[in-house]
């Protein structure tokens, strides 16, 4: 007996691990720098060096690179930064590991506290959440029908199924350039520089991932000018970056989900050697996953009249997708500043970060809630205090929708800043606008009974001559023909012959006369 299979390709979660550190250590201010009278804005980004499998556990070693903006002189209001970096490593336990897997490595800043312990010397404290995982891809090999059953009866139903093209991790990089207007002075040193995504959409055009959206630059400076004069720009640049996968069909279903690995700014000297070119270079972690819907035939249940079969099953998984989808939050708060900072005069820079908390299965879609953390630069009026930094964090909470929602869903969901600004009200009250783009991919994940092989040997005639040769019966709710044939040994052809029907779909209460049938 020689069954037809196909193959379904498919990946798995092969580990997970979560756990959170705490830095805590002091850092010299290099001999190069001025002293430290204030700390006015703080900042802080992760950077992975080494992610090793190990035989159940994952080695992560890396830094925390952090960049300090300060008041350096009492009198004058000089501001200077710095850039420091305290290294770590973390051995995160996943049973079932090996050497030869690979695992991803990700991590949170929960909190970052930068504090002044004398003029030459910061206190440098960041609580981190690590996360590893691994997984796998396999290829499950499914029944569809008999390669010769013509003596055997074959229940074979269709299916939708999600058929696994391609995983892969890939970085995507991107430089670009922008030149200072006219009516900005030349850039003598860069003081605070921020780059942020926008808007960022991914397509698959002709076999690559196309990410587009903007790339949001702004730096405080110090120019070149008579004096410590500050200056600021703010410019958008386009994002248009791709990773090749591969994948040249039409009609798929895709999945990318983006870390930033570096985003570094420089300056260059424009032809006349004067410095106003931003050269931008951007690094993106990517993971991309395509999938394709396909329908399948497969074989559920077989027997036959002439032998005794024995079918063997074995549990397989089947994912279809359930929705792919994205909604927007929408926030508008007012930021009140407090009595200990200094007023607002014309706003330099807004960042942010979205940071998802909690997502909890409702009856109609999923329920995410997090916070959006704004952070503000802004020049002030005082001259001994020419730059303020504020920070705030506000809630959110948003219904993503889901058609025909099923507890048993399994849910992607990634949130990003589509949107954010920061418009000045007054000295002291700033109004934020921001939109949070929420981007979630639902999968119903159905367990079939396979059949793997099937075991053959001679009827039992005794029990066949027992049965009766006649057979009324009364369907009942959930009856179907295969099962009534089968356990009466004929086919549901027969019975459709002796009973004049044309639909093989069986009602309750309706009368079945069955025929037992010997081969």
């Amino acid at each position: 007996m020689e069954f037809q299979k196909i193959k379904l390709h498919r990946s798995e979660k092969n580990g997970a691990a979560v756990t959170q550190i705490t830095l805590d250590d002091d850092y010299n201010v290099p001999d190069y720098r001025q002293d430290i009278v204030k700390v006015i804005k703080e900042r802080g980004e992760l950077r992975f060096d080494e992610v090793k499998a190990m035989e159940g556990a994952a080695w992560i070693k890396g830094s925390l690179v952090f960049k300090v903006l300060y008041r350096s002189d009492k009198q004058e209001g000089k501001i200077s930064c710095l850039r420091g970096e305290i290294p770590f490593q973390e051995r995160l336990n996943m049973d079932g590991l090996s050497e030869y897997d690979a695992v991803h490595a990700t991590g949170d800043m929960e909190d970052l506290t930068i504090g002044v312990i004398n003029s030459r010397k910061l206190n440098v404290r960041a609580v981190i959440v690590l996360t590893a995982s691994s997984e796998k891809e396999v290829d499950e090999e499914l029944t569809c029908e008999l390669s010769d059953g013509s003596s055997y009866e074959q229940n074979i139903v269709e299916k939708e199924a999600l058929k696994l093209l391609v995983v892969r991790r890939d970085i995507c990089r991107q430089k670009s350039e922008a030149v200072l207007p006219s009516s900005k002075p030349n850039i003598r040193e860069i003081l605070w520089q921020s780059m942020q995504l926008r808007n960022v959409e991914s397509r698959l055009v002709e076999g690559n991932i196309r990410l587009s959206g903007e790339i949001l630059v702004s730096i405080l400076y110090n120019d070149e000018e008579e004096g410590e004069h500050l200056s600021w720009y703010e410019t958008t640049v386009p994002l248009d970056a791709q990773a090749e996968c591969g994948v040249m069909e039409d009609d798929c279903i895709w999945q990318v989900q983006m870390v930033p690995l570096t985003m570094e700014l420089e300056v260059k000297p424009d032809y006349d050697g004067e410095e106003r070119i931003l050269v931008m270079e951007l690094a993106l972690d990517t993971h991309i996953r395509i999938w394709k819907e396909e329908k399948i035939r497969l074989l559920t249940d077989l027997y036959s009249l002439q032998k005794e079969v024995k079918p063997v099953f074995r549990e397989c998984p089947l994912e279809r997708l359930l929705v792919k989808n994205a909604a927007k939050c929408r926030m508008t708060e007012q930021m009140e500043l407090k009595e200990d900072k200094e007023k607002v005069l014309q706003i330099c820079s807004c960042e942010g970060k979205v940071l998802l908390e909690r997502q909890e299965i409702k009856p109609d879609g999923v329920l995410a809630e997090g916070t959006v953390e704004v952070n503000i630069l802004y020049i002030t009026p005082d001259d001994h205090m020419p730059v303020g930094a504020v920070q705030e964090i506000y809630p959110f909470s948003q219904l993503v929708e889901i058609p025909e929602m099923s507890a048993q869903a399994k849910v992607e969901l990634d949130a990003s800043l589509e949107q954010l600004s920061a418009v000045m009200l007054d000295q002291e009250h700033v109004e934020i606008r921001a939109a949070v783009r929420l981007d979630l991919i639902a999968f119903v994940q159905e367990v079939i009974q396979n059949i793997e092989e099937a075991t053959e040997s001679e009827p039992d005639l005794e029990m066949l001559r027992n049965r009766p040769g006649l057979v009324g019966y009364i369907a009942k709710a959930g009856d179907d023909l295969w099962t009534i044939a089968k356990e009466n040994h004929t086919t549901i052809q027969n019975i459709m012959e002796t009973n004049h029907r044309k639909s093989e779909v069986l009602l309750a209460g309706e009368k079945v006369l069955i025929v037992k049938q010997v081969g």
